[in-house]
């Protein structure tokens, strides 16, 4: 999960991108719901790499979400709190999403991926590993 600051993509995607673990690889290319991110361009410069941006409709599966893809390691979904979300909001939010991927919960079968939990604003961190990303 990812709890941005604001809606500012340019802003917060540098910063986000920075908080993730190593292991997931570099990151080149970035999907957002265009509705609910500011204005962007088709690309950006991020710690001396290029990452492509792209900005599709909102699934109604998965409504505010941001995939990140790494080549040769795969891709990541990532649930957005909203910016304006308060603390009991997102604390629903994250028991929500952490509910979902329980054994059984849903009917789709999950591929295996890094998962995510939502640490305090503005930050990312992988699931049952405790590690912190650093605040932004």
């Amino acid at each position: 999960m990812w709890w941005p600051h604001s809606r500012d993509l340019l802003t917060q995607l540098p910063k986000m991108l920075a908080a993730l673990p190593s292991a997931w690889g570099d990151i080149t290319g970035v999907t957002v719901d265009a509705a609910a991110w500011s204005a962007a361009p088709g690309r950006m410069f991020v710690a001396n790499q290029v990452v492509r941006l792209h900005k599709a409709p909102a699934s109604p599966h998965a409504p505010d979400r941001v995939v990140l893809l790494s080549p040769g390691l795969g891709r990541w979904d990532l649930q957005v709190i909203p910016p304006d979300a308060t603390e009991e909001a997102a604390a629903l939010l994250t028991a929500a999403a952490l509910d979902d991927r329980r054994p059984g919960a849903g009917a789709e079968a999950r591929p295996p991926s890094p998962t995510t939990a939502a640490g305090p604003r503005g930050r990312v961190r992988p699931a049952g590993r405790g590690t912190r990303a650093p605040r932004w």
